[in-house]
């Protein structure tokens, strides 16, 4: 399989190259040539496979030529290894044919882990056979810096940078990043916004002359098409337990980089039947605002209580936009610059098409602490505050109540101890942190705090790895 740039000029890739390369070389982003599809028969086959089983279905035929068969469920097998549920993705039901999808059950207790264990891994062993050593630079609103991290730190080759927004993401996430005192693992605290921190990475991708001779940047963002890859797979995991394909499932999904949900529509443009796809955004709305009035336009950043949402250029929704525009590179290059300048606005044709694949969806704070204590309040289920989210956006714009409606929880609540504390009160005190983390405000931190300023990132960077 090949794969190809958003913006068409920069030369098709391999997947092996691909997964190096990051960002294509003309500033898009590599999607196949063409994708999978599977018919129902097929999805039948597939129910009651385990999630390591049904991985390497979905996710082989983007792969082929490039890992063997072998190769790739053992890299499956080691990325789902430490996961605490023997279910991988286990599914909780919260109301009538309503069911929320567990994405934390992994080492750092979020859905990144999904993708970032197998993208972890994966590169290892590419790395290895190709006798190279990278470097990992990314950005983290909160949670992708921890699982990249942990998925990172015993891999031989790599060295990894994490720039994350400074005092902008909870305790909890911050430590989990600062606490792997690990020779390859290096944290960096940005004074400004996850925007801020992304622009700096996007820039060192296009520019590497900042780095030593012999060593590549390589993206574990969700820009990383391994990602994209590896989080289709619980899509068809969820559908095929509650009945897929026989009968149509939809999806709520929390986002700010629209990562997560692109995986959603490839499941369903690769035969999975999702009936709805719902975009659930908090007050930085942006994604909502494009869906709902054709609004996409680049306002201030808020500081919210869904830190990991908050963001305000969504990269992926570039992949979303060659499709809606007939994988037409220049009007992806022109719809970019738009943006670029502030504001951006889709044709008729397009709007219509996104209209027709999603519904959107807005949540401020106060909202969002009262749909966790309701949900609490019922069944005594906790929603972290993302989550939360997610279920009040199913909860609003639901088509139909006889067909299954998953939630997908993409943090455990222990990460947002401020904002569950604040939405149950006298119900319960902080939520605790899973066993092997019971020790995490005890470990020793180390990160460096360095302004909003590229030179000076960039500097580090090259200072470290030489």
């Amino acid at each position: 399989m090949k794969f190809i740039s958003t913006r068409g000029q920069a030369p098709s890739l391999s997947f092996e190259d691909v997964i190096l390369a990051g960002l294509a070389s003309d500033g898009g982003l590599y999607v196949p040539e063409a994708l999978p599809e599977f018919s129902p028969a097929t999805i039948a086959s597939w129910a009651g496979l385990s999630y390591q089983e049904l991985a390497f279905e979905v996710m082989q035929p983007f792969v082929d030529g490039a890992l063997s068969n072998t190769e790739l469920k053992t890299i499956i097998d080691k990325a789902y290894a430490d996961f605490r549920h023997p279910a991988i993705a286990p599914l909780v039901q919260t109301g009538h044919n309503e069911w929320v999808l567990e994405l934390f059950q992994g080492p750092t207790l979020a859905f990144k882990d999904f993708a970032l264990q197998f993208l972890g891994h994966l590169l290892d062993f590419v790395l290895t056979r190709r006798q190279q050593k990278v470097a990992v630079l990314g950005a983290t609103s909160g949670d992708t810096g921890s699982a990249a991290i942990e998925g990172c730190r015993r891999c031989e080759n790599i060295d990894i940078f994490i720039l994350h927004p400074h005092q902008r993401v909870s305790e909890v996430q911050r430590r989990q990043m600062t606490t792997v005192l690990a020779d390859n693992v290096f944290n960096i605290a940005v004074e400004g916004n996850f925007d801020d921190c992304q622009n700096a990475v996007k820039a060192s991708f296009r520019d590497q002359s900042f780095l030593p001779d012999g060593r590549q940047l390589v993206a574990v963002n969700s820009i990383n098409w391994a990602r994209i890859m590896a989080q289709i797979v619980y899509y068809f995991y969820a559908a095929l337990a509650l009945g897929a394909p026989h009968r149509p499932v939809s999806f709520s999904v929390p986002t700010g980089n629209f990562g997560d949900i692109f995986a959603g529509y490839l499941a369903k443009q690769m035969g999975l039947p999702v009936q709805q796809l719902i975009i659930a955004t908090n007050a930085n709305d942006i994604l909502h605002r494009c869906i709902a009035n054709n609004d996409h336009s680049k306002q201030a950043l808020q500081h919210s209580l869904s830190p990991s949402m908050d963001i305000m250029v969504s990269s992926n929704f570039e992949r979303l936009l060659f499709d809606l525009y007939g994988r037409d590179g220049a009007q992806i290059r022109r719809l970019m610059q738009e943006f670029e300048d502030g504001t951006m606005h889709l044709a008729e044709s397009a709007l219509t098409s996104a209209r027709s694949l999603f519904s959107s969806f807005r949540l401020d704070d106060a909202r969002t602490l009262e749909i966790i204590k309701d949900v609490y309040t019922r069944g005594e289920y906790l929603l972290d505050p993302h989550t939360a989210i997610g279920v009040a956006a199913a909860r609003a714009e639901r088509w139909h109540q006889a067909h299954p409606m998953v939630c997908l929880a993409t943090a455990h609540p222990a990460k947002f101890p401020d904002a569950i504390t604040q939405a149950l009160a006298e119900k319960q005190s902080e939520p605790s942190l899973p066993l092997h983390m019971q020790d995490l405000f005890d470990r020793e931190e180390r990160y460096q705090v360095l302004p909003n300023d590229l030179v000076q990132i960039q500097s580090f960077v090259r200072s470290t790895l030489s």
